[in-house]
């Protein structure tokens, strides 16, 4: 199946989303489709998928025009979109998340789980999508979660697969495992459209690249033909530094000391192992691991949200380890969570509620019981100017705003009060090559005033780039350390610790 979308324009009130946009997208092919945070991809997509009808324009399928009403629409049509944010049920099995909606009925016309379970099995087996069918998803790692997306998908027979930031939240080992899946898919013939912003990714698995920019097309071209600061270019109108500019390394006291620090997981399995790390003041400490090694539980345990089963947490001299969330942030500490979505904001609530989250009890905002949301609104006007957080307004609700602004929104409301410790969680998860430069530059700027900086990234780049040591972190210990000032980092050595070889 091969479409073409012809002068795609798609408006949200005076907001242009999309304007004139020519795409064509090809039976087995990858179709890179690449672009900044809020560039128009999602929206792009959505009117292909039948989310969102295009105010002018028309698509073709095989030449011939079609007009989707709904995703029902498109799905009839052979067009299935796999969303950045999982539309899976946790308490259901798989083979239950494949069929919902379109379930297989037997006596009594009650669910036969045992055809759905054969079908999806078979379904999994025909592409190379290792799952079992009865496992339960909230059991299932994020990289399995993602297959059964994608199985649901071709359940309902699409040959069109729209993958929407789909390595996202995936380790590098998932990655490359998702990319065979991929490939798979083209060599049997399907057309499928990779969205992202992560350049070198799009490069290793695309047949054709096409960057959007401002709603519009840009720039096309194949593999061969660009490089990552071509398309960096491309995707944000000027040169992209990919180096982090850092001044030279000079720590002062410890402001940060975890000894021996045991965290349990909900199921009261070990998540942090009797783990000790120190970070001084004016340095960036980076924490690499694969994902599910205990990162989450010691961010959570260091910021308060968890309580620590054993060991000892001290901040700027204070043992902090029974102390309270908003204790800690009083300190001086600031937390950007992993989740922005999920724990950095309010997605109803607008940009200026979203700013004060944690501070709308200070006398600055608050007289007795009553908010004034005058010195709110003129907080957050300052914060969004100086971070280069992109809304229309600072009423707009902050879940309007793409992902990299709403990173940035978070990245303000951390940064712009006094602080002595700043903890982050993966924090360019999701954005795009111009975000990342922008929220590099403003950690290595807490590090450079004085502050000092905790980073947790499961993107190894990242921590080689930011890092002026590095801590490897495998089943909830720190298991190697190295030193980025001593000359430069083996990248090999890392991975191997990465992989457990120094435990």
């Amino acid at each position: 199946m091969d479409i073409e979308l012809r002068g795609i324009t798609k408006r949200f009130g005076e907001v242009v989303a999309n304007e004139g946009v020519n795409l064509s997208i090809r039976a087995g092919e990858v179709l890179g489709l690449l672009g900044e945070n809020g560039a128009g991809k999602s929206t792009l997509m959505n009117v292909l998928c039948g989310l969102y009808r295009p105010n002018e324009g028309e698509i073709l399928i095989d030449g011939q025009a079609v007009t989707f009403t709904s995703p029902a629409d498109a799905i009839a049509a052979g067009i299935g979109m796999v969303h950045q944010h999982f539309m899976l049920v946790p308490v259901f099995t798989v083979a239950e998340n494949v069929v919902l909606g379109v379930e297989p009925v037997g006596r009594l016309d009650r669910l036969d789980r045992a055809k759905a379970s054969a079908e999806v099995a078979t379904i999994s087996r025909k592409y190379g999508l290792e799952v079992d069918p009865d496992a339960l998803v909230e059991t299932l790692p994020v990289g399995v979660q993602q297959r059964v997306e994608i199985i649901k998908v071709l359940f309902r027979a699409a040959d069109v697969l729209i993958l929407d930031e789909p390595t996202a939240v995936l380790t590098p080992q998932e990655v490359k495992d998702f990319f065979e899946v991929v490939r798979a898919l083209r060599d049997a013939g399907k057309a499928l459209v990779f969205i992202t912003h992560k350049l070198n990714e799009i490069l290793d698995i695309s047949d054709r690249i096409a960057v959007i920019r401002g709603g519009r097309i840009t720039g096309e071209g194949l593999p061969r033909d660009l490089t990552p600061k071509s398309l960096a270019e491309m995707m944000v109108g000027r040169p992209v530094s990919f180096d982090v500019a850092k001044a030279p390394f000079n720590p002062g006291r410890a402001l940060l000391e975890v000894r021996d620090l045991t965290v349990l997981r909900d199921d009261d399995a070990v998540a942090v192992d009797h783990l000790n790390l120190t970070v001084h003041s004016g340095e960036i400490v980076g924490i690499a691991g694969v994902q599910g090694n205990g990162q989450s539980a010691l961010i959570e345990a260091l910021t308060g949200l968890r309580r620590a089963a054993g060991g000892t947490v001290t901040y700027d001299g204070t043992d902090i380890t029974h102390a309270s969330v908003r204790a800690r942030h009083r300190a001086g500490i600031a937390h950007i969570p992993e989740d922005r979505q999920k724990s950095g904001l309010i997605p109803k609530f607008t940009v200026a509620e979203n700013m004060v989250l944690d501070t709308y009890y200070d006398e600055r905002f608050s007289r007795g019981p009553s908010v004034m949301w005058d010195h709110v609104a003129e907080k957050a006007a300052q914060a969004v100017l100086d971070f280069d957080v992109r809304t229309p307004s600072v009423y707009t609700a902050a879940g309007h705003l793409s992902g990299g602004n709403q990173q940035k929104l978070v990245v303000a409301r951390e940064l712009s009060r006094e602080t002595l410790l700043a903890i982050a969680g993966q924090p360019t998860r999701g954005l795009d090559v111009g975000s990342i430069e922008y929220i590099h530059k403003r950690l290595v700027e807490a590090r450079d005033t004085g502050d000092g900086v905790l980073i947790v990234s499961s993107e190894l780049d990242e921590i080689l780039s930011l890092a002026d040591r590095i801590l490897v972190m495998f089943k909830g210990r720190i298991v190697a350390e190295f030193d980025t000032g001593a000359g430069p980092v083996d990248k090999g050595a890392i991975g191997l610790a990465m992989a457990g070889a120094a435990a």
